[in-house]
């Protein structure tokens, strides 16, 4: 399993995590915004107007209301990326990753705007009377490109479990369990019969239920942000300081923050904003083909509210929640992950500028680097680890008042093998102070407003609705995919399948599955950006032709009055 997991690992790093993405993803979405004449703000206003059914026509097809089709794909879309992702994007990052979040988000717009247009476009009418539409059928139908359809079907079942719905429950249970003591099988078992009474109901039912719980999550979640942002109004104007400021620069260090690059910050923003809106990835427009319609310009309308409401207005309140409380760059006790967990050669000080200067070349992997991961032994002595030529560090942090210990909470004292900066004996629980991130931090941070430590369950209570939504409705984006690949016969199988992957994802390890998902969306991205942009004139005629009936319309029903 480790070997597999290691060379999708290596894939990915050709692929999504590769230096050359964020710019085509972004040079797609500038492209679109120039050739479209930036309809993200020209038709802001409109997409609204559209979404509150003003301009419904009696007999479109269709399964869902605009409203209903929006909030399934922000089911979708707002979820562990916005809790966990930008509380990661800033620890990796600092403030400049929300710089590059919003800029994501922006350029998004549009290209949700134009990939949600042509999957409409060119939706069909399924065996069972319902519609089914999404990049798949654009590229078939009219690219006539059916091998790029179907591995842009594939990789959506692929994601569909790896991104939709096993690492969204397995945070769920970690989350119910280290905040309310639940077991992680109990919620599992909960949270996957609730799961199978929506999606077997399929779209209507499905749209039914996000339509209710996007509003009440979002607005618990917005609540919670704004008793820490205005208790913490005197650094509302320094957070955004440091987040313009190091745009262009990187974020410099502060506290036990070592300081990133631009490239970092930059990848690491732009990373973090597809995995939070989605924009280019081709999954909302599967949800958006459910609309009722017979315009599809004016369901691409709607689609541009997605990126704002999902990164622009949900992921900023989350960064600010975390800039202007201050966590962000201080030490919490907490347990060391191993995959966090790094010791060096030689003693380091990070409240010395020249010890920060070397770290800091170290965790950015520059050419100035000059520091070695350590090799050797540590001694421990009643759980504390003898000073030596060595420096433990932990979630890109000096690590403090660390602990070893072992069979619960006894502390260990003997010798630690340490290989390659790693440590070898399996059995032992690491803990001290260091950076944290994710979820952890978020919810440190809302700990730190107006209702106090109480703050702190605002996460684990958001982090279950958003996720067991964003579950929803990748549930459905599979089921149009498995249609067009299988036709209906194959949907109750993967329903089934899919529910069976959400509970056993609850307890188990979703490694391998989380670094497949890692490749499934890039399969799935860069097929619908290349089939997009080779639409590009029909899409523009499409917009057009869509303004020039609107117009004759509205002239039509003045003169009627």
């Amino acid at each position: 399993m480790e070997a597999i997991n290691n060379f999708l690992l290596l894939i990915d790093s050709y692929l999504g995590s590769a230096a050359w993405f964020p710019y085509v993803l972004l040079g797609v979405g500038v492209f679109f915004t120039l050739y479209l004449g930036f309809p993200q703000l020209r038709f802001f206003g409109h997409a609204w107007k559209v979404v509150s059914g003003k301009f419904d026509k009696k007999g479109a097809r269709g399964d869902t209301s605009h409203f209903q089709a929006l909030s399934t794909a922000l089911s979708g879309t707002v979820g562990t990326g916005n809790i966990g992702g930008v509380a990661l994007a800033i620890f990796l990052g600092g403030p400049a990753a929300l710089f590059w979040m919003w800029v994501t988000a922006f350029l998004g717009m549009t290209t949700k705007f134009v990939e949600v247009t042509l999957s409409h476009k060119y939706r069909v009418q399924t065996e069972d009377g319902t519609m089914a539409g999404g990049p798949m059928y654009y590229m078939d139908r009219r690219l006539n490109m059916k091998w790029l359809a179907v591995i842009f079907a594939l990789a959506t079942i692929i994601s569909s479990f790896g991104t939709g719905n096993m690492p969204q429950i397995n945070n769920i249970a970690q989350s119910m369990e280290m905040s309310f003591g639940i077991d992680p099988m109990l919620t599992g078992g909960i949270l996957a019969i609730l799961l199978a009474m929506v999606i077997i109901g399929g779209i209507k039912r499905i749209a039914a239920v996000t339509s209710k719980i996007v509003p009440i999550m979002g607005g618990l979640y917005v609540i919670g942000a704004l008793s820490v942002i205005l208790y913490n109004v005197d650094q509302i104007g320094p957070s955004f300081a440091a987040i313009f400021t190091d745009a262009f620069t990187g974020s410099a260090a502060t506290g036990g923050f070592l300081g990133a690059t631009f490239a970092y910050a930059f990848n690491r923003g732009v990373n973090r904003g597809l995995f939070s809106n989605e924009a280019g990835q081709g999954s909302a427009p599967i949800a958006h083909a459910a609309a009722r319609a017979d315009e599809p310009v004016s369901e691409g309308m709607v689609s541009i509210l997605e990126p704002f409401i999902d990164t622009i207005i949900v992921c900023t309140l989350t960064g600010l929640v975390i800039l202007s409380s201050g966590v962000w760059s201080q030490k919490h006790e907490n347990v060391f992950s191993r995959t966090d967990l790094d010791v060096i050669v030689g003693q380091y000080d990070d409240s010395s500028d020249a010890d920060r200067t070397k770290l800091y070349h170290y965790l950015n992997d520059t050419k100035e680097n000059q520091v070695n991961r350590f090799n050797g032994s540590i001694q421990v002595v009643n759980g504390s680890p003898v000073p030596g030529d060595y420096t433990i560090l932990h979630a890109r942090s000096v690590a403090e008042n660390v602990q070893f210990i072992v069979a619960g909470e006894n502390p260990y004292t003997g010798v630690l093998r340490i290989e390659n900066g790693q440590l070898k004996k399996q059995d032992i629980v690491v803990k001290g102070e260091s950076l944290v991130h994710s979820a952890a931090l978020t919810s440190i941070a809302f700990s730190q407003g107006f209702i106090g430590s109480a703050g702190e369950y605002i996460v684990p209570i958001s982090l279950m609705l958003f996720a067991f939504s964003t579950a929803i409705a990748w549930s459905y984006y599979g089921d149009r995919a498995v249609v067009y690949l299988f036709g209906q016969r194959g949907v109750m199988p993967y329903r089934i399948l899919y529910v069976a992957g959400f509970f056993v994802a609850s307890f188990a390890d979703t490694t391998l599955v989380w670094t497949l998902s890692y490749v499934a969306i890039v399969l799935m991205t860069l097929p619908n950006l290349f089939g997009i942009f080779l639409l590009r004139r029909e899409m523009k005629d499409t917009v057009k032709a869509y303004w020039e009936d609107f117009d004759a319309e509205q002239s039509k029903h003045k003169s009627d009055q």
